[in-house]
């Protein structure tokens, strides 16, 4: 009997996705060129948003040509990465005749990068026909080294990659490719890298990587391997996250957060992502804002709503989130989760909801920007949007594995909270 391709969420048989070598800790973006030339790298394209006024960019760019490398910087990756972004840096790299890509930044570096080295391994074809799972055919890519700059989204980790397609901005659709094909050569993760991080963007990177560990540990796929890994980031965060946001030189956080989001991509890799995720796509889809800001004010709700399904997952992450549970049942143990979760994120000044991201709120703020021009500078909080929004939700690769069963009617409260009301 064939298997369709929703029942594999419920199937015994659960797949483990291989994770690439990683350099952590202090001083491993020293090592960044001589690590480019074991991978036989000669001509080198940097890949990155430009991470303007840090200086982390001529840095490295100074470390690959001091061992002998030509390097090539494409600097145009956007927040979201867009599929022009993708095909832009893929034909530069062809034209300039490169022969190994190192992003630098966070999850969007990393991101257009995969993308790009799908794209130059299948001979140019467009990035949005790979969404989906496993749509590679051809597994030699060019070798990829990822340095990550914040904590972060995982990225130089996993099997995915996010792209916006906006060949249709009526309807643009923020989609996910898993595919073992764009896993990359050497992830990099060195903490003084994140010093230079802005702190709303530590803030938003830090529930963004709250998501990864939450997510596989409530998951429909309840991957037992990646369980382990799912609390003990969740405790990292809740240990790191504050501090590194107000005291941003403090090595023992910046390390602390660098090991959670390294360790929840561990478990989300192969463990699955849930709702926070499918909602955050959908708002960027349509209003290009920041991923951890989405998933940030996506958390708190879908926890609430996923609670019913799983009462005793959420019980287990409140301990790790600082709570005392010796005397709680097991539902007031799984609400305290939520009212942990929602602390954090007063705490690290995460906004209410989605109507109060404002022009001002963080830079590189992109909305009603370039394609998005005319879009609006504000997030549409009109019962017509919220249904768009949830009918985008249930369209996501990351819906199938949330915990609990979903329709666009029982998603538009849920919307609607996160538009609108505050905790």
């Amino acid at each position: 009997m064939a298997i369709e391709l929703n029942q594999i969420w419920d199937m015994p048989i659960k797949e483990f996705h291989p994770l690439p070598k990683a350099l952590l800790g202090v001083g491993a973006h020293d090592i960044l060129g001589v690590e480019a030339k074991k991978l036989g790298m000669t001509r080198v394209l940097i890949m990155t948003t430009g991470l303007r006024g840090s200086g982390i960019v001529e840095e490295l760019k100074g470390k690959i040509e001091y061992q002998g490398l030509d390097v090539v910087v494409f600097d145009k990756v956007e927040s979201n990465p867009k599929d022009y972004n993708v095909m832009d840096a893929a034909a530069l790299y062809n034209s300039e005749k490169c022969d190994g890509i190192i992003s630098v930044g966070g999850g969007s570096s990393h991101d257009a990068a995969k993308g790009a080295r799908v794209v130059i391994a299948h001979d140019g074809r467009d990035i949005n026909e790979f969404q989906g799972f496993s749509k590679s055919t051809n597994f030699e890519n060019p070798p990829h080294i990822a340095v990550s700059t914040t904590a972060g989204t995982g990225a130089e980790t996993s099997w995915a990659y996010v792209i916006t397609d906006t060949s249709d901005m009526d309807h643009p659709h923020k989609w996910v490719a898993f595919d073992d094909a764009s896993l990359v050569s050497l992830a990099m993760d060195d903490p003084l890298l994140y010093y230079s991080c802005p702190q709303h963007f530590t803030a938003y990177c830090g529930f963004d990587v709250l998501a990864h560990c939450s997510e596989p540990y409530v998951s429909r796929l309840d991957f037992a391997p990646s369980l382990g890994n799912a609390l003990y980031a969740t405790k990292l965060v809740a240990d790191n996250l504050t501090t590194a946001v107000y005291d941003p030189r403090n090595l023992e956080a910046r390390t602390g957060m660098m090991n959670a989001q390294y360790i929840a991509t561990q478990a989300f890799n192969s463990g699955g992502l849930g709702m926070i995720h499918s909602m955050s796509h959908a708002i960027s889809a349509y209003y290009d804002t920041h991923h951890g800001l989405n998933n940030a004010i996506a958390l708190p709700r879908v926890w609430e709503y996923n609670l019913p399904s799983r009462y005793r997952r959420y019980a287990e992450l409140a301990p790790q989130m600082g709570v005392d549970t010796r005397n709680m049942t097991t539902v007031q143990a799984a609400d305290a989760a939520v009212e942990a979760a929602i602390r954090l994120s007063k705490d690290v000044g995460i906004p209410d909801n989605f109507s109060q991201i404002t022009p001002g709120l963080y830079e590189k703020n992109q909305m009603d920007t370039g394609k998005y021009k005319g879009k609006g500078d504000r997030i549409d909080t009109s019962a017509e949007n919220v249904r768009r929004i949830a009918e985008h939700m249930m369209g996501d690769a990351c819906t199938p594995g949330n915990p609990r069963e979903s329709t666009v009617e029982s998603l538009i409260p849920m919307v609607e909270h996160a538009m609108t009301g505050s905790y």
